[in-house]
């Protein structure tokens, strides 16, 4: 029997929990009849990628594919998942596992931006004139996925028409969200549409109600506008599905070109003694490396 686990990045915010397992239950009903679905979080909730591996393995499950329903290829896909499906392995040797893609760069990504400025009330086909947008990303300590939110930011201004469409961070990477509402407004923005790439709620989007707030008191000659996050678009269902139909036939690509684990892996290649043929995303984090700056690594 074939198992989909779907993986959530878990928040201490219990609703943006529940709102992954609301999409999923959504989901379901999309998928074929004879695949058991299960659910999981990596971290600040229940059940673990361990636990969830577990659930799937003692409901009879001989195939587990593994699908991140995160954004961006980080720390979390690239080492910690990966960690748990070898240690899986090991634990049941009968049990095939697939690893899937994140979201990553997909078409109806930016489909789901486009819409929610249109329902945040923005013609985006003609924009005012001094209107701009923030892409809004989480932001981390790894280059491949911050470089990503670029692309995307890009690939968003290809299909609008407002000359200023800006990537900005809420954390741990510049340029932060003050810095490009400072940007926007000394390139004339006199309005700021803010649009959250981020899937569901959790502390940092409550925290960014704030901060639009604060930057309307700072900035009163400025319009501030929230988007909505991605929530329960359909296209992003239909995002998942195809990374679990990719899966499932054995086409997972990852983008390891620019992977920082990757080249420093090259001489830790011959110690390493897991078998790791059916770990179908290319290449190996071992599960000693669980850090986002640690660098050493395995390829495969």
């Amino acid at each position: 029997m074939k198992a989909v686990l779907l993986v959530g990045h878990g928040s201490r915010d219990k609703e943006g929990n529940e709102q992954v397992r609301q999409f999923i239950k959504k989901l379901k009903p999309q998928l074929p009849a004879s695949l058991m679905v299960e659910t999981c979080f990596l971290e600040f909730e229940s059940p673990t990628v361990e636990q969830g591996i577990e659930t799937c393995v003692t409901k009879g499950a001989t195939h587990v594919v593994v699908i991140p329903i995160m954004l961006l290829q980080a720390g979390h896909s690239k080492i910690h998942i990966p960690a748990a499906i070898d240690e899986a392995k090991e634990l049941y040797p009968e049990v095939s596992f697939t690893y899937g893609r994140p979201i990553g760069i997909h078409e109806e990504v930016l489909e789901i931006l486009v819409h929610r400025l249109e329902e945040a009330g923005e013609a985006v086909n003609e924009p005012d004139k001094d209107s701009a947008v923030i892409l809004l990303g989480r932001g981390g300590s790894d280059a491949d996925a911050n470089s990503d939110l670029y692309k995307i930011t890009r690939l968003l201004w290809e299909k609008v028409n407002y000359k200023i469409v800006e990537p900005a961070f809420m954390g741990v990477t510049d340029p932060l969200v003050k810095e490009a509402v400072e940007r926007c407004i000394k390139l004339g923005a006199k309005k700021v549409v803010i649009l959250p790439y981020f899937l569901f709620t959790g502390i940092l989007i409550k925290r960014l109600e704030e901060m639009i707030f604060n930057f309307g008191r700072e900035f009163p000659q400025v319009e501030f506008k929230l988007a909505e996050y991605f929530g329960f678009h359909p296209k992003l269902q239909t995002i998942i599905i195809d990374r679990i139909q990719e899966a499932l036939q054995g086409e997972v690509k990852m983008n390891c070109d620019t992977c920082q684990y990757r080249i420093a892996a090259m001489e830790h290649i011959d110690h390493h003694h897991h078998h790791h043929d059916d770990h179908d995303h290319g290449h190996h984090h071992h599960h000693d490396h669980v850090h986002d700056h640690e660098k050493e690594a395995e390829k495969i």
